[in-house]
C-alpha cells in the first residue's frame, strides 16, 4: 500500500510539471488515502482557469465554486451577467473583504444601484455608495445615505438633487426631497413659490389655499426643528425662556426670506377668509359674509383687489349696507390694472345701483366702521371671521389661530390648518 501512494504522489508531481491538472485531480479523487485539500483546490482553480481562458464561463464557474476562488468566480458571474449568483456572493462575503468594492463597481457598471449600495456599504464605503447613486440619478437614495452616515455633502447633494428636479419642473417632488431630509424651510420656500404660482393663474381658490397651508405647516416643522436642536444643545439649568430665545437668534441668523418666516400663514389665511366670505354669501349670512370680505381688504398683497373689492361690493349690496358698497366701487375705479372697457362697466353699474339707492349704511354700521382701527388690533376668528372681543377663545396648537370657543365646538379640525382640535 505505502509503494502504492508513493508511486500516485510521483504521478501527481509529474502531472503538475506537465500542466496535466485533469489527471492530477483525477489521480487525487481517485485515491485510496486522504488527499491534500490545498492540492485539490489547486487542481480545481487551475482547470477554472483554463476554461476561463477559453471563454467557457459556465464550466469554469463550477471548478471555481470548488475551488473556493471568489475573485475569479465574481468575475466569472459578471461576463456570464449572473447578478444574482454576484448577488449570492456579496451576502457570502464576510465585512471589508477586498472583492467587495470591486463588485460594488460591477453593479455599478450595470446600473444596479441597489445591490452596488449593498456591496460598498457592507465594506464601510459610504462614501462610493453615494457617489454610485449620484452617477446613477438614484438621488433620493444618496440623500438618504447621506442623512443616515452624517455625511457633510448631504447639503451639495440636496441642492443638485433639487436642480435636477427643478429642471424637470418635478417640483413638488423636490419639496419631498427636502421635507424627507428634514431641511424644512428649504420646502417650505419651494411650496411658496408653487401657490404663488397657482395663485397668479387664477387656480380654484381651495386648491391655492391648500398649497400655503403645506407652506405653512412646513415652516412650523422648522420652527419646531429649530426648537429641538436647541434644546439639545442646552444645559440641563437653562430654562424654556433660554430655549426659545437661542431659537429665535438661530431663525434670525439662518433665514434669509422673512416672509417664509414670519409670515407663514398670510397666504393660507387670505384664501380662507376668501372662501369663508363666499360661503356666507351663498349661505344668507350677509352680514357675516361682508364683515369678512372688510378684513379680506388687509390681504390685498395675496389675492388680487380687484377680487377683493368686487366681493365686498357684492357682499355689502346683499347686506343692502350702500355705504360699504360705495367704497368698493370707488376702489374697483381708480384699480390702475383695469382695462378701459372694465372700468367703464363698473362706473355704469355703480351708477345703476346708486341712482336707486342712497350710498350710505345704517348707523349701527357707521358706529362700527368707525371702530374698525380699534378692532383691528383684535385676534379674528377663523369660523365667523369676526373680530374676537371675549377675554377667553381657543387657539391652534399648530397654526396659532383663534376662534370662539362655541363656534370651534362644532368642528373636529381646524378650519384654517386641519390639524384636530384639541
Amino acid at each position: 500500500m505505502y509503494l502504492d501512494m508513493d508511486r500516485r504522489d510521483l504521478a501527481i508531481s509529474l502531472r503538475i510539471k506537465l500542466g496535466d491538472w485533469f489527471r492530477v485531480l483525477q489521480l487525487l479523487k481517485t485515491g485510496s488515502g486522504d488527499c491534500d485539500d490545498a492540492l485539490l483546490e489547486q487542481a480545481y482553480n487551475a482547470i477554472g482557469d483554463y476554461f476561463a481562458d477559453r471563454q467557457k464561463w459556465v464550466n469554469a464557474v463550477q471548478y471555481y465554486l470548488q475551488g473556493r476562488n471568489q475573485e475569479r468566480l465574481a468575475e466569472c458571474y459578471y461576463m456570464l451577467e449572473d447578478y444574482d449568483g454576484l448577488e449570492r456572493l456579496t451576502t457570502v462575503l464576510p465585512e471589508n473583504h477586498k472583492l467587495l468594492p470591486e463588485i460594488g463597481q460591477m453593479f455599478a457598471t450595470v446600473g444596479m444601484c441597489e445591490q452596488a449600495v449593498n456591496a460598498y456599504l457592507k465594506c464601510n464605503q459610504p462614501k462610493a455608495a453615494i457617489d454610485t447613486c449620484v452617477h446613477l440619478n438614484q438621488w433620493n437614495k444618496a440623500v438618504e445615505l447621506a442623512r443616515t452616515h452624517n455625511m457633510k455633502e448631504i447639503k451639495s447633494l440636496l441642492s443638485k438633487y433639487a436642480s435636477h428636479l427643478l429642471e424637470k419642473n418635478k417640483t413638488l417632488e423636490a419639496v419631498e426631497l427636502y421635507r424627507k431630509a428634514h431641511h424644512f424651510l428649504d420646502a417650505a420656500k419651494l411650496m411658496f413659490k408653487i401657490a404663488d404660482e397657482e395663485a397668479k393663474k387664477r387656480t380654484r381658490p381651495l386648491r391655492v389655499k391648500k398649497l400655503y397651508v403645506l407652506a405653512a405647516r412646513l415652516v412650523e416643522n422648522y420652527h419646531e426643528q429649530v426648537k429641538t436642536s436647541q434644546q439639545s444643545k442646552a444645559k440641563g439649568k437653562k430654562s424654556e425662556a433660554t430655549f426659545a430665545l437661542a431659537g429665535l437668534l438661530e431663525e434670525d441668523a439662518t433665514s434669509s426670506d422673512n416672509r417664509v418666516v414670519d409670515n407663514a400663514w398670510r397666504g393660507a389665511e387670505a384664501y380662507h377668509f376668501f372662501l369663508l366670505a363666499q360661503r356666507q354669501l351663498y349661505e344668507g349670512y350677509m352680514e357675516n359674509a361682508m364683515r369678512t370680505a372688510i378684513h379680506l381688504r388687509e390681504y390685498e398683497d395675496i389675492i388680487p383687489a380687484v377680487e377683493i373689492y368686487s366681493l365686498l361690493a357684492i357682499c355689502s349690496t346683499a347686506n343692502r349696507a350702500f355705504g360699504t358698497c360705495s367704497q368698493a366701487f370707488i376702489k374697483l375705479e381708480s384699480l390702475p390694472s383695469l382695462e378701459p372697457e372694465q372700468r367703464q362697466f363698473y362706473e355704469d353699474l355703480a351708477l345703476e345701483i346708486f341712482t336707486k339707492h342712497a350710498p350710505k349704511d345704517s348707523r349701527m354700521m357707521e358706529r362700527e366702521r368707525s371702530s374698525e382701527g380699534a378692532e383691528g388690533k383684535l385676534p379674528t376668528c377663523i369660523v365667523t371671521g369676526l373680530p374676537i372681543q371675549e377675554y377667553q377663545f381657543w387657539m391652534c396648537s399648530v397654526c396659532k389661530h383663534c376662534a370662539l370657543e362655541q363656534e370651534i365646538g362644532k368642528y373636529n379640525c381646524c378650519p384654517l390648518c386641519h390639524s384636530p382640535v384639541v
